[in-house]
Formats: structure tokens, sequence, C-alpha cells
């Protein structure tokens, strides 16, 4: 997998898991603004950026996603870690915490949801272009797609790194990634988790709004839920320095649990 580190090498670590179509850069604009006492590792999963892409339509599942994960954190030598995970990432995220918590310290939700089942936008996406989708892959959708994502300002030129690293994946993998999260919902085994969970979300997310969020916290009573006035889905880019604050003190704040 490729991946990046930051941050203290034997401080806390915190993995970060990114979105549909993004890559570890997803999390660059936020990573410089965390405590200097975490270890802040950033992947990107298989068929996104630059890590490998198997070759089916099938080996994208979540469940794919999660085992990778895992793999990860057991070629870096880490026993446990706060897991971080941006839309897609979040539901790997929580395939995680269901599978394996004791691999978790804690969960950080951002722009999260708990199934797509119903999702009348995502059927919508699925049916008209993702399940049709051929090579080269229509960079018009893909600036689409990423913008759409976006309520505040952010950087034109972040977003043009946003939109090339998009731009990587093949039409199966669009494919893939999608199909491997349809039909999945997590809201009963998410009953049963204990693990301490921050749910993160912008108000303007045209992704996920308020209906899909209540669910959530449904799911999980426990959550810590934070509102992000005035911003979209993509939170970690339009707000990086607020979102490092409120994940650095959860973090930090599980230290030695």
């Amino acid at each position: 997998m490729s991946w990046r580190e930051s941050g203290d090498p034997s401080g806390l670590p915190v993995l970060c898991l990114h979105g549909y179509g993004d890559s570890l850069r997803s999390f660059e604009r936020m990573t410089p603004h965390l405590p200097a006492r975490l270890r802040v590792l950033a992947v990107s999963h298989r068929g996104h950026g630059d890590s490998p892409r198997p070759e089916r339509d099938e080996d994208y599942t979540v469940g794919h996603f999660a085992e990778d994960a895992i793999a990860f954190l057991d070629a870096m030598k880490i026993d446990r870690a706060v897991i971080v995970g941006h839309s897609m990432g979040s539901f790997v995220a929580q395939r995680i915490a269901i599978d394996a918590p004791d691999r978790l310290i804690g969960l950080v939700l951002i722009g999260s949801f708990v199934t797509l089942n119903g999702h009348a936008g995502i059927e919508e996406m699925w049916q008209d272009v993702v399940r049709h989708m051929e090579d080269p892959v229509d960079p018009d959708f893909i600036r689409e797609f990423q913008t759409g994502t976006i309520a505040m300002p952010v950087d034109p030129d972040y977003v043009e790194v946003i939109v090339a690293e998009s731009l990587k994946l093949p039409a199966r993998i669009w494919r893939g990634a999608m199909a491997g999260m349809m039909g999945q919902d997590h809201t009963q085994a998410l009953g049963a988790m204990t693990l301490p969970t921050l749910i993160v979300w912008g108000d303007k997310d045209a992704l996920f709004g308020h209906e899909e969020e209540a669910a959530l916290c449904a799911a999980i009573p426990h959550a810590r839920f934070v509102t992000y006035e005035g911003v979209g889905h993509g939170v970690q880019w339009e707000v990086p320095e607020r979102v490092a604050g409120d994940v650095g003190a959860f973090a930090l704040g599980l230290a030695g649990r």
C-alpha cells in the first residue's frame, strides 16, 4: 500500500483512511495541524492513489479494504491505533471496529453513514454513471464529483491535486469500490460497539444529510457528535485546522488507554 507518515514515531498511532476515489493526499491539509506527539499514518486503499490495483471488480469490498488496513498495522508493528475515516474510509473504519475491535483505541468518523441502502443519490450515480463507466474515465465527471462535495472555498491548487489523484483510477476501480459498499448495513453491528467514537459532520454535506447522521448517531449512541456549520462533505479539505484540533484532542484524550 502507498503510505505516508508524520509526527512522532513513538507517539500514539493515528491511521487515516480516505474516501471513494481519493487517496492518502485527502488528509494532507489536515495532518500538519495535528499534535506533533501523534504518529500519523495515511494510506491509499487498494486501487486508489499509487497503491496496487487487483484485477477483479469484486476485489474492492469494504471487507478487503478493512483487511488491508489491519495488514498495514501488522506490517508497521502497531497493535492498536486511533482510526480516522472519511466517507468510504469511515465505512471501512466501522468494519474494522466491528471485526477487530481489539486493534482500535478509538474511532473518528468524518462525513459518515451506516448504509447506502435507500440512498437515492448514490443509487442514481450508480445506475446512470458508475456501472456503465469505461476507460478513460471522463475528467468532467471526476471534477464535478469532487467539487460537488465542497461547500466552502478550498485552495484551487489543492482541488487540482484531488482531481489528479482521482484521475489515476481506472473505471473498474470506480465500479468495484462503489459496488463493494452497496447493500451493506452496519446499523446492528455498530450497536454492540463500545469504542470511544467521535463523529464529525458538516451541515452542508451534499452526500450525507441529517437523516444519515441521525441513523449513525442512533447506531452509536455513546459517540460524541460535532457539527460544523456551513461546511460540506470535504470537511478536512475545507476546515483542516478545525478538524485537526478536534481529532487531535480526541486522540490525545485516549492516550494511555
